[in-house]
């Protein structure tokens, strides 16, 4: 299969497969096999840095007979070429479409290199005020900072998506059947989640963190909550979350999301109801069940806090 593979490739040439010159990268990134058609790509533990060169969250694709179905493009050109790299050691067959889960830096950085490969690429229409708005340059400046070698001027683009959806989306390729659900305003307003009938696969962006804290920031966590219950009637058999290990156990990990925005909706509330001010509230809170899990330092305090701003909207708002 392996040899079949390499003639395809060389008699296509390299106008078809060359690939361009990005800043090579000193991580591992590997294809884990979930099922007959399912694959993902597995992240790093933490927040950016330079050690995991930005390599943070996962992706997945799926192999059908009449192409690829990408989900999410890692956080830099560098890291989308090597999953471009890891699908071409498994199969020949044209990147055909491309979903964005969510525009945060760590998910579509790799966007440009599956457009310059001829995929189609969706995202919720939501994304549409995220895309060159002040926050997202902003981001883009925080990312220069910290992963200069690999994402910058230089090297980074952000093509606009072929398709902005407006909804939930059912589509089909190679005979495999595709459920797309936009579950946001949740971690972000333009939240997809990408279901995968014969496969039993739930690929849910971040919505659902496995084994670390998840990054709340300014999201919605009542609708984000609400949102849950919509994955939870998918009835997935694997779960590939944004961040850790793909689950076989995919009601733990929906649990484990559930809970800490539950115990932080409770705590920040509770607070904002005595008026007891932000920095007392956080020192008094019990935060073992969480504080020795990845990403707790860097993601807790902000979430907390932007918890509590919210829980304050809410009460003016009863």
């Amino acid at each position: 299969m392996r040899a079949l593979l390499a003639l395809v490739l060389i008699f296509f040439g390299s106008a078809s497969f060359a690939a361009p010159q990005y800043p090579p990268v000193g991580v591992k990134v590997y294809a884990e096999k979930l099922t007959p058609y399912s694959y993902y790509i597995p992240g790093l533990a933490g927040a950016a840095n330079t050690r995991n060169e930005g390599f943070m969250s996962n992706a997945g694709f799926v192999i059908t007979p009449a192409g690829v179905v990408v989900f999410d493009t890692l956080g830099s050109p560098s890291l989308a070429q090597e999953m471009v790299n890891r699908i071409r050691e498994l199969t020949a067959l044209p990147i055909k479409r491309v979903i964005v889960s969510h525009y945060h830096a760590d998910h579509y950085y790799g966007i440009q290199v599956f457009k310059d490969l001829g995929a189609e690429i969706w995202a919720h229409e939501a994304g549409k005020t995220v895309v060159g708005s002040d926050a997202a340059n902003m981001r883009f400046e925080q990312r220069k900072q910290i992963l200069g070698q690999w994402v910058n001027d230089k090297t980074q683009r952000f093509p606009t998506p072929d398709v902005w959806l407006s909804g939930d989306t059912d589509f089909e390729l190679g005979g495999l059947h595709f459920r797309l659900r936009h579950v946001g305003p949740a971690h972000s307003e333009e939240d997809l989640v990408l279901f995968v009938e014969e496969d039993g696969v739930l690929f849910t962006g971040d919505l659902i963190f496995k084994g670390r804290v998840p990054f709340v920031g300014e999201a919605d966590s009542r609708r984000w909550l609400n949102a849950l219950e919509r994955l939870i009637a998918l009835q997935p058999k694997l779960l590939v979350p944004g961040h850790g290990g793909a689950s076989d156990t995919p009601m733990e990990d929906l649990t484990l999301t559930r809970d800490y925005l539950v115990f932080l909706r409770a705590e920040m509330g509770r607070a904002v109801e005595e008026m007891i001010p932000f920095e007392e509230a956080y020192a008094k809170t019990d935060w073992s069940n969480y504080q020795s899990m990845p990403a707790f330092r860097e993601a807790n305090r902000p979430n907390a806090y932007n918890t509590y701003i919210l829980m304050e909207k809410e009460s003016v708002s009863k």
